[in-house]
C-alpha cells in the first residue's frame, strides 16, 4: 500500500520536478522514467492495487465523514446557542414577572400596613371621642337631673305648703276621731 505512494513520489521528484541548471535538465530521461513507473505499477499484484484503491476510498469516506461530522457539530452548536438564547430570554421574562409580583406584594404590604395603622388611629380616636361624649352626656344628664331634683324639690315644697294652706282646721269632732 505504501508502494503506491512511493511510486507517486518517485514520479513527482523525477518527472514533475526535475533538477535544472542553466536551462538544462539533469537526471534520467523523463519518458523512460514514466515507462518504468508505469511498468512497476502494472506489475504490482491486483490485491495491492485493490488495497490502494480501497485505502483511497476509505480516506475519501473518512474525509466526507469528517466534513459531515463538522457540519453536524456546527449545526448542534448553533442549535445549542439558539436553545440557550431562548432559555435566557425565558429566564429574563420569568425574573421580570417575579420582580413585578414582588413589587406588587411589597406595595400591597405597605398599603396594608398603612391602612391598618390608619384604621387603628381612627378606631382609637373614635373610642376616645365616644368616651368623652359618654362622659359629657353623663355629666349633662347628672346636671339636668340635679336641676330637676332641685326644681322637683321646690315644687314638692310648694305642693306641701299649698296642701298645708288648704287643709281645713281640724274640728273637735275630727280630733276625737283621730284619737
Amino acid at each position: 500500500m505504501d508502494i503506491m505512494r512511493i511510486l507517486e513520489q518517485i514520479e513527482y521528484q523525477s518527472i514533475e520536478r526535475p533538477r535544472r541548471f542553466v536551462g538544462m535538465t539533469f537526471g534520467l530521461d523523463q519518458d523512460e522514467l514514466r515507462l518504468l513507473i508505469s511498468k512497476a505499477r502494472a506489475s504490482l499484484p491486483t490485491d495491492i492495487k485493490q488495497a490502494a484503491s480501497t485505502i483511497r476510498e476509505s480516506e475519501r469516506i473518512v474525509e466526507t465523514a469528517r466534513e459531515e461530522a463538522g457540519m453536524t457539530v456546527e449545526g448542534a452548536r448553533k442549535e445549542a446557542e439558539r436553545i440557550v438564547i431562548e432559555a435566557q430570554l425565558e429566564a429574563d421574562r420569568i425574573i421580570e414577572q417575579a420582580k413585578l409580583r414582588q413589587a406588587q406584594l411589597v406595595a400591597e404590604s405597605e398599603i396594608l400596613k398603612l391602612s391598618k395603622a390608619q384604621s387603628d388611629e381612627i378606631r382609637a380616636a373614635a373610642n376616645q371621642e365616644a368616651l368623652q361624649t359618654r362622659r359629657g352626656a353623663e355629666d349633662y344628664a347628672f346636671e339636668v337631673l340635679t336641676k330637676l331634683e332641685g326644681a322637683v324639690g321646690k315644687v314638692m315644697n310648694n305642693i306641701e305648703r299649698s296642701k298645708a294652706e288648704l287643709q281645713p282646721e281640724p274640728t273637735s269632732k275630727d280630733r276625737a276621731r283621730v284619737l
